[in-house]
C-alpha cells in the first residue's frame, strides 16, 4: 500500500494544524504523524485524508477528526505497555494511533461489516498486535479486565457500568457523554472500587454508541 513523500508531507502539515489547536503531547503528535490516514478511507475521500475532518466509512459510521483523535488520546495520558480497551474500532485509525503509543490494545466493534474490514486492514498496515472483537461495547471485555485505560470513540447517552467495573483502580476512562448530536468529552478517574472523579472537557460530535437492548445506567 502506497504511503509516499506527499502523504508524509500532508501528515506533517496536519500535525502542525492540530498542534496549533491545542494538542501538545509530542508523543500523540508523533503517533498521528506516523499513521497513514489515507489508507483507512474509501477512494472517494483520498484527496481529503489529511484535512482535519471526520469522513464516512460505511455502516453509518465515521473516521474521527484527527483533532478529536489527538484530544482523546492526550486525555488518556498513556504509558508504554499499558492495557487499553477501545470501544468502537471503526476504521481502525484510532486503534493504530494507540498502537503507535506503545500500548496493548483490545478493541470492540459492533458493526460486523466494519469489524471484518478492519480485521483484514490492520495487519496489512503492520498493526497486527491489536486484539479485535466483534460485540457489544457497552459490556466491555470482562474476561480481559482490568484495563489501565478505556477509550470510547462513540457518543454514549450514559457511562456504561461494566466499563467502570473493568477499569483498574488508578485508571482513566475517556468517553463522550450525551444524547443527541452533541456530547461532552468526559474523563473519569477511578480512585477506588466505587470512588470516581469526573471531569468535563467541552463539546464534541460523535456517532452514537450502539448497544443491545439490555444495559445499566450510571
Amino acid at each position: 500500500m502506497d504511503d509516499n513523500y506527499r502523504h508524509k508531507g500532508l501528515r506533517k502539515k496536519l500535525v502542525e494544524e492540530i498542534a496549533a489547536k491545542g494538542i501538545k503531547d509530542e508523543r500523540v503528535l508523533k503517533a498521528i504523524e506516523a499513521v497513514p490516514r489515507h489508507l483507512f478511507l474509501d477512494n472517494a475521500f483520498l484527496e481529503f485524508a489529511y484535512k482535519d475532518n471526520a469522513f464516512p466509512i460505511g455502516a453509518g459510521q465515521t473516521i474521527s477528526q484527527p483533532y478529536t483523535v489527538g484530544f482523546q488520546t492526550q486525555l488518556l495520558d498513556l504509558k508504554k505497555g499499558e492495557k487499553v480497551l477501545e470501544i468502537g474500532t471503526g476504521s481502525g485509525y484510532q486503534t493504530s494511533v494507540l498502537l503507535e503509543m506503545g500500548v496493548k490494545v483490545f478493541s470492540i466493534e459492533r458493526q460486523k461489516a466494519l469489524f471484518d474490514k478492519t480485521k483484514q486492514l490492520l495487519p496489512s498496515l503492520g498493526y497486527s498486535s491489536a486484539k479485535l472483537f466483534y460485540g457489544d461495547g457497552y459490556k466491555g471485555l470482562p474476561m480481559y479486565a482490568p484495563f489501565d485505560k478505556i477509550l470510547v470513540t462513540a457518543g454514549a447517552p450514559f457511562i456504561p457500568e461494566p466499563l467502570l467495573e473493568q477499569l483498574k483502580t488508578g485508571g482513566v476512562l475517556v468517553v463522550p457523554v450525551g444524547e443527541g448530536e452533541v456530547q461532552i468529552m468526559t474523563l473519569v478517574y477511578k480512585k477506588g472500587p466505587n470512588d470516581y472523579i469526573r471531569e468535563e472537557f467541552g463539546e464534541f460530535r460523535f456517532v452514537p454508541l450502539l448497544e443491545e437492548k439490555a444495559g445499566s445506567k450510571s
